[in-house]
């Protein structure tokens, strides 16, 4: 079932960050508050009690974190109406997106992996302004690279000297990998770039032992950008918070 192979993925790449609370898996990113860094994964099939949610709740305020949940409903069924009635809300439900065939549309910018520590800053700069995050710092590079030598990949769009774009796979487990952070310059947008990185990284998944790339588009813009390079949707994941 694919959905089950997105929670595998999720468990596996939240790694050392992990802690089990109840039937929850939740992870913490001890240098950054930010919401999709901190986030709990239910198990396939849980059945979680009002004690098992408050528990959970009690784990991220602990840490400073806002409790908050992204999973696949489909492998969890029973766990949305429990969060509901333990005062959790909604924040988005976004479609699940893979790839049978991508294909790069032409663009005007060059696309190379990034591999050297000059390239993983200008990805990790641009990616930062293109989100509206702070400028980037050590520990932003330390985690392209840790993505890049941990088996998944970086890209960037260069014109000329100048990186204008970015995006990343995270390292595959049990070969899935999520394609994220497509970020491009103000000053090149609505050319083409993002698309071309998604179909760029999508083919590059391959040599990277990564077979079923799957990525989770925002909005309504974002998803037409990925369905012209070849993504379909297959399924959903709810965000859902306290």
């Amino acid at each position: 079932m694919f959905d089950s192979r997105i929670h595998a993925y999720l468990r596996a790449n939240a790694g050392s960050r992990a802690h089990r609370v109840g039937p929850f898996l939740a992870s913490f990113d001890e240098h950054d508050a930010g919401p999709y860094r901190n986030y709990a994964i239910p198990d396939d099939g849980a059945v979680p009690t009002a004690a098992d949610v408050e528990l959970l709740v009690g784990a991220f305020v602990a840490r400073s974190r806002k409790p908050r949940l992204e999973y696949l409903p489909g492998a969890a069924p029973r766990v949305e109406a429990a969060l509901l009635d333990a005062g959790f809300a909604v924040e988005a439900r976004l479609p699940i997106m893979t790839c049978p065939e991508a294909v790069v549309p032409p663009v005007d910018v060059a696309l190379r992996l990034a591999r050297s520590d000059a390239d993983l800053r200008a990805v990790a700069e641009v990616q930062n302004a293109a989100y509206g995050a702070p400028a980037a710092t050590e520990h932003d590079v330390a985690r392209l690279r840790a993505t890049a030598e941990g088996g998944g990949l970086v890209a960037g769009a260069f014109d000329g000297a100048a990186c204008v774009g970015g995006g990343l796979v995270t390292p595959p487990h049990d070969g899935v990998g999520e394609l994220a952070a497509i970020g491009v310059s103000g000053s090149h947008r609505g050319r083409g770039i993002a698309g071309a990185l998604t179909a760029f990284l999508t083919l590059a998944c391959a040599d990277a032992g990564i077979t079923a790339p799957f990525l989770m588009p925002t909005n309504d813009a974002a998803e037409r950008v990925y369905t012209r390079v070849g993504y379909r949707r297959v399924s959903e994941i709810l965000h859902i918070s306290r």
